[in-house]
């Protein structure tokens, strides 16, 4: 069994005890969060979409740990003018664990 969802302006495909990294949510490391926006849901080869999303459906999960993602660079040059701008950025990540997939 697994489940589409939607967190962050993102989708994953999330199924039972998966351990992944979202970004940022409010809550303490092994607090409960409850995820409504499930856009697929798929059992025993039955797949049921939402428009847009699936009624009396939820994900539970649990916040494992707040983290930060990788460092990238963002480096802008025009040649010739003398201009140079160097940037870094650190996504805040929230790293959740599966513990049930509501229907």
């Amino acid at each position: 069994m697994y489940a589409v969802i939607k967190t962050g302006g993102k989708q994953y495909k999330v199924q039972m005890d998966d351990v992944f990294e979202i970004e940022r949510i409010e809550g303490e490391a092994g607090s409960k969060v409850n995820f409504s926006e499930v856009l697929a849901i798929a059992d025993e080869g039955q797949i049921q979409t939402g428009t847009p999303f699936v009624p009396n459906t939820s994900v539970d999960a649990e916040i494992v740990t707040h983290l930060r993602g990788e460092k990238i660079r963002v480096f802008k040059m025009k040649k010739r003018k003398g201009y140079r701008k160097r940037k870094g950025h650190r996504q805040e990540l929230t790293q959740i664990r599966i513990s049930a997939i509501n229907k």
